[in-house]
């Protein structure tokens, strides 16, 4: 093969490659900036990030890749740390927000001060921020749609709803007001906060039930559905249908209730493992990459009557279905969302 042959196929190996051989991040550092810890979905998120981002440190992808997590779920106290991580000259910050927009002020000043800002799960507004997004409203609608198949004659919801503040929170709280809005049958006729955490769901259920007319379902957000299975039976209520959020307990409290009498339900929820997705979209806009779209989309994760069992072996217990992301799955993804 003559020179031109070979420029040229080095050429052809590169473009097949795309914007993956880039530039080198081995010196840069990333930080994930993170505002709550304290259920079993956030621990499960953490430990996808920690797992993803000690071995691209060991590897000499980044070099570091530290993770700092708020002491309350204060909006200022999250804006402080991101000040912080500012000053302490991190290359790219990766964090789940408090706020969909009163971090804005903070975001901006990480993007004048040349920081890459990758939002995902709490996602951040300001337009200079990279978002790995799921639909979320799309999710809260489909909780109705699947709960008009498990009760098509309607009747009274409990809503649980999520941590307050949060874009989550708000996304799957109008997805579940369309959704009843398009199944007039159905009326919520209570709404309580669970924090997505079982424990605080039960005691946030347990008070309202004594004053609730029958309740035919449960529309939630994951982290919830067992706590609140917990707190119908220990007030010998009826048993609702609760649709669940993919955690190990009440995955494995589905399978209890079909054996028993068939019971039919659906979970969904983002899987934690979505950390590890922005992680890589951080070192990916580092590398240089332009073709990197402000918006990534990605699917949140659903489970039916037909394959929840099978995925439950699979789940830590105590912990949440998930699914980590290797860099060229991150690539994959980025890819995908490039129109």
């Amino acid at each position: 093969m003559n020179k031109s042959a070979i420029v040229l196929a080095a050429c052809a190996v590169v473009l097949a490659a795309g914007s993956a051989l880039a530039a080198d991040t081995s010196g840069k550092k990333i930080a994930f900036s993170n505002n709550y810890a304290g259920n079993s979905w956030r621990q499960a998120m953490l430990q996808s990030y920690d797992a993803i981002a000690k071995k691209a440190v060991a590897d000499k992808v980044v070099k570091a890749a530290d993770t700092f997590t708020t002491a309350d779920k204060a909006v200022p106290t999250q804006a402080a740390q991101i000040q912080n991580l500012i000053l302490q000259g991190y290359d790219a910050i990766v964090i789940n927000a408090a706020s969909p927009d009163a971090l804005n002020g903070a975001i901006k000043q990480a993007c004048d001060a040349g920081i890459v800002v990758v939002s995902f799960d709490g996602i951040v507004t300001e337009p200079c921020a990279y978002r790995v997004v799921v639909d979320f409203k799309e999710m809260g609608r489909q909780e109705v749609v699947q709960m008009a198949k498990f009760q098509p004659k309607g009747g009274n919801l409990l809503e649980i709803r999520g941590l307050a503040g949060t874009s989550i929170d708000d996304a799957i709280h109008a997805g579940i007001l369309a959704g009843v809005a398009a199944n007039p049958q159905f009326k919520i006729v209570a709404s309580v906060t669970g924090d997505w955490d079982q424990t605080t769901a039960q005691k946030a259920v347990a008070t309202v039930l004594p004053s609730l007319p029958p309740i035919v379902g449960i529309v939630d957000q994951g982290g919830d559905g067992y706590g609140a299975a917990q707190a119908f039976a220990a007030a010998g209520k009826p048993r609702p249908t609760i649709i669940m959020g993919n955690r190990q307990d009440e995955l494995a409290w589905w399978k209890e209730q079909k054996a028993k009498d068939g019971y039919t339900t659906w979970s969904a929820s983002i899987a934690p493992g979505v950390s590890s997705l922005a992680f890589w979209v951080a070192q990916q806009v580092l590398s240089g990459r332009k073709d990197i779209p402000h918006d990534l989309l990605v699917p949140y994760l659903a489970f039916t009557q037909d394959d929840f069992e099978a995925a439950l072996p699979k789940i830590p217990k105590g912990s949440v279905a998930t699914k980590e992301y290797t860099q060229a799955e991150a690539i994959a993804a980025i890819k995908a969302n490039i129109k």
